[in-house]
């Protein structure tokens, strides 16, 4: 045997035995690795039995970065070209004016563009019609009239185009001049204004984090009170909500702002939206 491992060869040998050795050893290793992971997570896809649920709410207050409103422009003309033409005009005056208040072209959108066909309707004359006798029971009646009424007549006299225009005002403050402007450029209604946030998403992430904090530490009491320990989280679901419009009105641009004789920029309040986050948990228990 002694000679198997003498001379080049015999080195080799060597060199693949200590190879084979290692590989093996490595193969148990990672087997006993394995072994152990599994071992971890032995019952966690077991349903649990013992729970208990809370629910937690969170709020947060926050300063709107964001303002939104629309306004219409109509136009009623004859032809659909002629009345297309004058909305147009209208619309380029105001984005004209919106551009060189600091509103960017992107937060110019149109919302709604619509055209419809607008009819006169004249009733006809209804004349009355003699009728023959009415012959009942073998006596001749009496002759009557009724009175019949041809269907009225309608008459195409011109086109309605009517385009709705939404508008991010990323600086709040011009906001009621913005509303009053757009008026004097053509605009025929303004309504909404909205206070929202660019990203809403940092003032739910912090009214939720307190939502999981009041649920947590009703659980902790609870948990307490019954003589348990938590042990895991096995479900969780939220809901959270974010106000309307803080802020609403219609302004009757044919009149005036909001149907007065002279159009006066009305005074927008801020203030600050609540944001709230509603969570349900469940706990494992022991």
């Amino acid at each position: 045997m002694g000679s198997m491992f003498e001379g080049s060869q015999g080195v080799w040998l060597k060199r693949g035995i200590v190879a084979v050795v290692a590989m093996l050893a490595l193969f148990l290793a990672v087997q006993v690795v394995t072994g152990v992971e599994s071992w971890r997570y032995i019952g966690t896809g077991v349903q649990a039995t013992n729970t208990i649920t809370v629910s937690g709410h969170g709020e947060q207050l926050a300063v709107p970065d964001i303002a939104e409103f629309t306004f219409s422009v109509v136009s009623d003309k004859t032809t659909v070209a002629d009345a297309q033409a004058d909305a147009t005009a209208k619309i380029n005056a105001i984005t004209a004016y919106l551009t060189a208040a600091g509103i960017d072209k992107n937060d110019i959108q149109t919302s709604d563009y619509s055209v419809y066909p607008q009819y006169d309707y004249q009733n006809a004359l209804c004349p009355q019609a003699a009728i023959a006798p009415t012959i009942v029971n073998g006596t001749s009646a009496s002759a009557g009239s009724v009175m019949y009424c041809p269907p009225g007549k309608q008459t195409l006299k011109g086109y309605e185009v009517n385009q709705t225009t939404t508008v991010k005002v990323r600086d709040t403050s011009k906001a009621g001049d913005l509303l009053t402007g757009v008026g004097s450029k053509g605009a025929t209604q303004v309504s909404g204004l909205d206070f929202t946030f660019d990203n809403p998403d940092a003032a739910q992430e912090a009214a939720r984090n307190k939502a999981i904090v009041n649920a947590k530490t009703k659980a902790d009491t609870l948990a307490k009170e019954l003589g348990v320990s938590l042990v895991r989280v096995v479900s969780y679901s939220e809901n959270g909500s974010s106000p309307g419009p803080i802020y609403y009105k219609t302004l009757d641009m044919a009149s005036g702002a909001g149907g007065t004789a002279a159009a006066v920029a009305p005074n927008i309040s801020v203030g600050q939206n609540k944001i709230t986050s509603d969570v349900s948990v469940t706990y494992e228990i022991r």
